[in-house]
């Protein structure tokens, strides 16, 4: 696989960076395009685009904080709060760079022209956004924030979407595990797992009191499942968690 920083030209003007991972071999095949947290691209974020080449799969990552705060952050920078708010204004401009990222990726000639979102923390709703409006064929969001927003935005999905969170996450308290409970099991395109014992930031390595190897893996697994469905014309059923 290869990786490698790059710039994205922006619909509203001036571009941004993307990291992104190409795989070795010939065929075309699926892409992933990952929706950072507030932390940005850092080290986590690149290791996961990593990840998915090594199966195979593009995986892009851009730089949704490319118009306050560039670049990636550590994890006691005060300045997350800053470049990160106010959430849904920020959130909602960013949709516009994760479309601009899958316009890139229809360049890649090994791009098969079907790709899913996969967000985490701040980027959470991008699972969801993505593929609703934004023309992504899949959504994996992992403790994601602010998901209580989106929850309506559901209604009229027909692509797999998978939902993992940890039961002690403070950003999915107890209302909105029910309310994602409920549409589980409504919406068979919808698959909801919550870990228990499992806090925020389970999937980022970089913050050892939250990493869960357990619940990361999961997650991997259904986003490496999904992609493989969408290997074909079938895309991945979704696989209801107990």
């Amino acid at each position: 696989m290869k990786g490698k920083d790059i710039k994205v030209r922006s619909s509203g003007g001036g571009e941004f960076d993307c990291y992104l991972v190409t795989p070795e071999g010939p065929g075309k095949v699926p892409a992933v395009v990952l929706a950072c947290a507030v932390h940005g691209v850092d080290q986590d974020i690149r290791a996961i685009a990593d990840e998915f080449g090594s199966h195979g799969y593009i995986a892009a990552a851009p730089d949704l904080f490319w118009r306050t705060i560039p670049g990636p952050l550590g994890r006691d920078d005060n300045r997350t709060k800053e470049r990160s708010q106010p959430r849904l204004e920020k959130v909602k401009t960013g949709e516009a760079d994760m479309a601009d990222t899958l316009a890139e990726l229809r360049k890649q000639p090994q791009f098969n022209g079907r790709a899913a979102a996969m967000g985490f923390c701040y980027g959470g709703p991008y699972a969801i956004s993505g593929p609703k409006r934004l023309g992504y064929d899949a959504g994996i969001s992992c403790h994601g924030t602010n998901m209580q927003d989106y929850i309506k935005e559901l209604d009229g999905v027909t692509q797999p979407v998978c939902i993992v969170w940890g039961d002690q996450d403070h950003q999915a308290p107890a209302p909105v595990l029910d309310a994602y409970r409920a549409v589980d099991s409504r919406m068979k395109n919808v698959e909801l797992k919550i870990f228990p014992g499992v806090v925020h930031g389970y999937m980022m390595r970089g913050n050892p009191k939250a990493f869960d190897q357990t619940a990361r893996d999961y997650s991997m697994e259904r986003a490496l499942a999904i992609l493989g469905g969408l290997r074909g014309g079938e895309k991945e059923p979704v696989r209801k968690a107990g």
